[in-house]
């Protein structure tokens, strides 16, 4: 005996039997069941395995009963077997007694058991336990009992069938939990219990049709009906009969009926002393015994007593009374214009409240008005456009209308009605309307002249000559084409001539025009089909061709026939000689020999020529319908390349296809150019890092030709050390020496020593020199001579011709500061 869960998967091995022969023989086992018993297990004879084969179902079958032998080919042991199928959560809870409905009146108190639900799982131990529980909703007003399954109103809520009469409540079982293939596993199941709220006596009656009104005529009769009132018991679901009474004004003139809620008059009208009666009702619920219960609502009557209303409302026009009234106008008036061809007038002959009524015109909405809406008495009646619109003659020749006058404050409602007919005249307010914004035609390409191409059609809802439409055609690429004006048949001009490869596309614009000049237009798209009405040809009947071995060569030819399949050709090889040579690619026109042919000693054991000059005979054929061919003789010289590297295997191999070497070159000669320009770069930013050129220091003075002006004569002694740059002029002992500049640049010394004028300030040229004028140019070398105990002064005498003149140190430091902002700003310029 052994156990196994009722989830254990197929082919799990459950069992191996042992056994053993005294003799010392092989044995083999078995596994039998009892007729008409599932197999649930197989073992394996050898091994002893035993494995389980079909699905277990405790709830189905807790018990399998089965018999294991053991047999060494001539004896054979049989022995039973019993396997108990232990429970896995597999089962859901079942509720019982569905469907679940449950009457509850309204006036159950809160907390009350109204319902018990039962629910069975068919698994054992905590898988078979089962708690119930309600889905959560915010309305609900319910609860349950999560182990007993009673259904509970909760606490402070109760049930009123007026607001809802009846309740859905999910309720959910929930098991135990239990394991199940491994995993703990928790199963539910779900139901709707169907709560009725039963009506109960708790809401007073009401009256229906509130609030109510009678009238007392002077014609009236005592018993006459003045109205009815009615009212029903707010329970609905159980309702109690209604007692009617009147509780105060009637002042004795008036009664009613109990049952029915009839108030009638009680004495002639010519007795009653007011004009205005309210009678105050009371209706009550009765019990079961026809007994007055504490349910009652109230209720007032107003009754008026008003004279005899005699006249309806009645329609006259310029003869008397008239029931129909006849205007003729164009379509589409001004919004806001009366019709003045009607002249209406109604009266209602009745004195107060009996002679007012209201006009209504009925017929189509919002297209016309009728003035005045209320009437007393009597009113002239004036109908006014509110839609132009909609008054259209397309749309129907006449408008018909209905006059109503309705009486508003009388019991009879008298009415009176009369015909409004509008017969309207058409204007040309519609623009002719192609049926398409867009006409695509195709039309060969050999269609004769007068050719029909394609109908327009456009439409004028105008009557008459309104809407007759004619036809035109615009735009600079119509000139092949016409148009019917009246039928709108697009066809071609006799002399046209249509040709796909001159032209395939024309579009142009089609115009309809009604009397009046009003249009639209349409624009029509043309393509000329194609005819394969041109033959392939050769550059030339007779192509010579020079043919490297290994390399192909090609032959063309062109149709000129505009679309496909006209223009596609191919190429096939319709003579040879010698025959079985040549191959040719059928779409490129490529010429090859035959793969077995590598070496001009192939070629010249096959022709006997020691040119080796074949011919060849080939055709040229489109794929239109009908087909156009042509041929051209090839003569082809054949020959073996020399290939001295790989630029002349490129060079031999491009031969047919100079766009390709053309492409090599290109890019050859492109690296080349790249290459300089990134060298020439480098070197341009090395050099402007480390070799840059200072400006020299020069000082530019503009001066004047001599015949001009008198030349300047600087005698300026200077003295200083050079080393110093502050110090490089300065003013020192003129008896020292002096240099003097030359023409050249050259310092000339000179001994001489003349006696010290005093400075004074040069006369300076203007700012603006005259167009003639020369600019003076003073170029000088400073030459700092050391003397042993102090420095020895020098002179630099600026010459110019004869005249000199002697300058200041405050012209000389203006000099040294122009000097230096001319070089800053040519370094600064340089950078």
């Amino acid at each position: 005996m052994f156990s196994i869960s009722e989830d254990t998967e197929v082919g799990t091995q459950l069992y191996i039997l042992n056994g053993t022969d005294p003799e010392g023989d092989a044995v083999w086992f078995g596994l039998t069941f009892e007729k008409g018993t599932r197999e649930y297990m197989r073992v394996d004879p050898k091994s002893g395995n035993i494995t389980l084969i079909q699905e277990l179902d405790r709830e189905k079958q807790g018990e399998i009963l089965a018999f294991v032998s053991i047999t060494d080919g001539r004896n054979k042991v049989v022995e039973t077997i019993r396997v108990f199928v232990t429970d896995a959560n597999d089962e859901r809870p079942e509720f019982q007694n569905l469907p679940f409905n449950v009457d509850v009146p309204e006036d159950t108190e809160a907390g009350s058991s109204i319902y018990r639900v039962q629910a069975v799982d068919k698994d054992i131990g905590s898988g078979g336990s089962v708690n119930f529980y309600l889905l959560a909703t915010t309305t609900t007003r319910f609860t349950i009992d999560g182990h007993s399954g009673v259904l509970r109103i909760k606490p402070g809520q109760t049930l009123d069938y007026e607001t809802t009469a009846t309740h859905f409540v999910i309720v959910v079982a929930k098991d135990g939990g239990g394991q199940y293939k491994g995993k703990h596993q928790v199963l539910t199941s779900t139901a709707t219990i169907t709560i009725n709220v039963l009506d109960a006596q708790d809401t007073p009656p009401a009256f229906i049709g509130a609030p109510y009104f009678g009238y007392v005529y002077e014609v009236s009769l005592p018993g006459s009906e003045i109205s009815t009132v009615f009212a029903k018991d707010g329970d609905e679901g159980n309702p109690n009969p209604i007692h009617y009474s009147i509780t105060n004004g009637s002042e004795g003139v008036f009664t009613i009926n109990s049952t029915s809620g009839c108030i009638s008059l009680s004495t002639y009208p010519v007795t009653l002393r007011n004009e205005l009666y309210e009678i105050h009702v009371k209706a009550t619920e009765l019990g079961p015994r026809d007994e007055l219960l504490d349910y009652y609502t109230m209720t007032v009557v107003t009754v008026r007593v008003v004279d005899l209303n005699n006249h309806p409302p009645t329609f006259y026009g310029e003869n008397g009374p008239q029931s129909q009234f006849e205007v003729t106008m164009y379509e589409h008036p001004p919004e806001g214009e009366i019709l003045r061809g009607l002249k209406i007038t109604v009266n209602d002959s009745d004195q107060g409240a009996n002679a007012k009524f209201i006009l209504r015109l009925v017929g189509p909405g919002r297209v016309l008005r009728v003035v005045p809406q209320t009437v007393l008495n009597e009113a002239q009646v004036t109908i006014i456009v509110e839609d132009s619109a909609a008054i259209d003659y397309e749309k129907g020749k006449s408008l018909t209308y209905k006059l109503l006058a309705v009486e508003i404050d009388t019991p009879e409602r008298f009415s009176a009605t009369a015909d409004i007919v509008i017969h309207l005249l058409d204007t040309n307010d519609n623009t002719p309307r192609f049926t398409s914004e867009y006409y695509i035609a195709r039309i060969p390409e050999n269609s004769p002249g007068g050719s029909d191409v394609v109908t327009v059609t456009a439409n004028d809802p105008d009557s008459g000559l309104w809407g007759e439409v004619k036809y035109s055609i615009y735009g600079s690429r119509s000139d092949l084409f016409l148009i019917h004006p009246s039928s709108g048949i697009i066809y071609t001009q006799a002399w046209a001539t249509l040709d796909a490869e001159v032209k395939s596309k024309y579009n142009f614009y089609v115009k309809a025009e009604d009397t009046e000049g009003k249009y639209s237009l349409a624009e029509v798209f043309v393509t000329v089909l194609d005819i394969n009405d041109h033959v392939p040809e050769f550059d030339d009947s007779l192509v010579e061709r020079t043919m490297v071995i290994g390399a192909p060569v090609r032959v063309e030819a062109i149709d000129a026939d505009a679309g496909s399949p006209n223009n596609i050709i191919e190429y096939s090889i319709m003579q040879a000689e010698p025959n079985n040579i040549f191959d040719i690619n059928a779409e490129t026109g490529e010429i090859n020999l035959k793969s077995y042919i590598k070496s001009m000693e192939i070629v010249q054991n096959i022709t006997k020529q020691k040119d080796c000059r074949w011919s060849l005979v080939v055709q040229a054929r489109d794929r239109g319908s009908p087909s156009f061919s042509t041929t051209a003789v090839v003569n082809i010289d054949i020959t073996e390349a020399v290939i001295n590297g790989p630029m002349a295997t490129f060079l031999l191999q491009s031969r047919d296809n100079p766009m390709k070497a053309l492409g090599m070159v290109a890019g050859v000669i492109s690296i080349l150019v790249g290459v300089t320009v990134l060298i020439s770069t480098a070197t341009f930013l090395r050099n402007t890092k480390s070799n840059r050129i200072m400006p020299a220091r020069r000082v530019v003075i503009r001066r004047r030709p001599p015949r001009d002006r008198k030349p300047w004569t600087f005698n300026v002694p200077f003295r200083g050390n050079g080393n110093d740059s502050s110090n490089k002029f300065i003013v020192g002992d003129p008896e020292a020496g002096s240099v003097n500049i030359n023409d050249k640049g050259g310092p000339r010394w000179s001994r001489s020593k003349p006696k010290p004028t005093p400075p004074r300030a040069p006369c300076l040229p203007s700012e603006r020199p005259r167009p003639c004028e020369a600019v003076p140019t003073v170029s000088g070398g400073l030459t700092s001579k050391v003397s042993r105990g102090s420095s020895q002064s020098r002179e630099i005498s600026i010459s110019s011709d004869t005249s000199r003149i002697p300058v200041s140190s405050a012209l000389v430091s203006e000099l040294k500061m122009r000097l230096e902002q001319k070089i800053i700003e040519s370094n600064s310029s340089y950078y």
